[in-house]
């Protein structure tokens, strides 16, 4: 294939893939309208994924069908997630065969690389460990990076001197890959937050009934925060001031993408180290995952739309 053709091919699947995406979101989206249906005295809760909601008496006249729509609206957008995934997947690849290069080298291919591998991530972790609960904030949080990257497109082309490194390529898929994690626990812990407080007020049900207790959710965000973190600490902290030596002479220089990396590193060692050391679970562990994960989007795409310095070829 010729160069344009590789680029045409990656436009029209980043396209398609978005459409596919944005049908997984409004699937989730009808399963959680159609899970609000069910009684609180109804729903189940599981630990692991989903709840399943008891049938009805078919003395009470109530829908035979409803409580397995919730469940059969579940499966189709993990579907839809993994269709979307893979057409992503093909567009970030002709990408990088159309540029012949590594396809993040701007605000358009890291969105796509971003959204590319917290999808795969999420879908290795559905099927894995039953989190398919969380589709709903997944598939509506990867529609705002494409959406975002789409308005940021410029044409495939060559790197800039300074990305021609193949440190260039440790460092970024390693932040890519942690910043997946920090997506799965800042989505978990927002979740605890409202479980948990439903729970409190004795008032889970419906809805809330598909989601793990509080207890699971928090379970969960600490052990993913807890992957991703020497992730994060390896491709920020460690891959990125060598790729810096190589390209700019020096490690460190407290440049703005470098102050708000080391940022997010500090939000989240402080969240491991008052849940190893003083116990913090909850409402608190929950808050603090939660700045984690915005200073990691504004070290990830905040910087590079409104700052300075010597990253500022990556907008």
């Amino acid at each position: 294939m010729s160069t344009e053709t590789l680029a045409q091919v990656s436009n029209y699947s980043v396209a398609s893939a978005t459409v596919v995406i944005a049908l997984a979101f409004l699937a989730h989206m009808a399963e959680w309208g159609f899970a609000r249906k069910v009684a609180p005295e109804r729903a189940t809760v599981a630990a692991g994924g989903p709840a399943a909601a008891v049938e009805p008496d078919a003395a009470d006249g109530s829908d035979e069908d409803a409580p397995s729509r919730p469940d059969l609206l579940a499966s189709i957008g993990v579907s839809l997630t993994g269709l979307g995934t893979a057409l992503l997947l093909v567009g970030f690849v002709a990408r990088g065969l159309a540029a012949d290069r590594v396809p993040w080298g701007n605000m358009y291919e890291f969105g796509i690389g971003g959204a590319v591998v917290a999808l795969v991530v999420y879908l290795v972790m559905v099927r894995l460990s039953g989190l398919a609960w969380l589709g709903g904030i997944v598939t509506g949080f990867a529609l705002v990076v494409l959406g975002m990257a789409m308005s940021t497109y410029v044409p495939a082309g060559p790197l800039v001197p300074a990305l021609h490194s193949y440190w260039l390529v440790i460092h970024v898929a390693a932040v890519m890959l942690s910043g997946a994690f920090f997506l799965v626990g800042a989505a978990a812990s927002a979740l605890y937050l409202v479980r948990g407080r439903a729970e409190a007020r004795g008032t889970v049900g419906g809805l809330l009934g598909r989601f793990p207790s509080s207890a699971a959710m928090d379970k969960v965000a600490y052990r993913v925060i807890a992957v991703g973190f020497p992730l994060w600490t390896f491709g920020a902290l460690i891959a990125g001031p060598i790729w810096a030596h190589y390209a700019w002479g020096r490690y460190w220089g407290w440049d703005p993408k470098e102050v708000w990396a080391f940022i997010t590193w500090v939000v989240y060692a402080g969240y491991l180290h008052a849940r190893a050391t003083a116990g913090w679970k909850g409402k608190r562990a929950a808050i603090i995952a939660l700045v984690g994960f915005a200073t990691f989007l504004f070290s990830y795409y905040g910087v590079n739309l409104f700052g300075s310095g010597l990253h500022s070829y990556a907008k």
